[in-house]
């Protein structure tokens, strides 16, 4: 591998032209903008709606995998019922979505964004 870094070394020549290396840079981070961080700021705003939208008896996932159903709401805490007189505190940051139920279904979850047509 170093016999071909080795002749292009002792040719003098002083390597590429710094505008080029400054479009190769400018078009990594418009790559790196539309993968990475874009999406992420798309699933921080959808997250930062559902929880502005919560209201008192919605039925709910939380990130731990429990469902629930809200009974209380303060300014960043949530009373969740688990089931009859199991209730749990939790921060509103720890629902992980809300659950919307379908009339001709009973008890089969659809999720808020899949009705949306995502």
């Amino acid at each position: 591998m170093l016999g071909f870094i080795a002749p292009l070394a002792q040719d003098g020549q002083t390597g590429s032209n710094p505008l080029s290396l400054l479009l190769f840079l400018g078009l990594m981070f418009v790559v790196f903008y539309f993968l990475m961080i874009r999406p992420q700021q798309k699933r921080a705003r959808a997250q930062r709606e559902l929880l502005q939208g919560l209201e008192v008896g919605d039925e709910v996932l939380t990130v731990g995998g429990m469902f629930g159903t809200i009974r209380t709401m303060e300014d960043d805490e949530v009373t969740v019922e688990l089931g009859p007189g199991i209730q749990i505190r939790m921060v509103k940051s720890a629902i992980a979505r809300k659950l919307v139920f379908d009339e001709g279904q009973d008890e089969t979850a659809v999720d808020e964004e899949e009705q949306a047509g995502e």
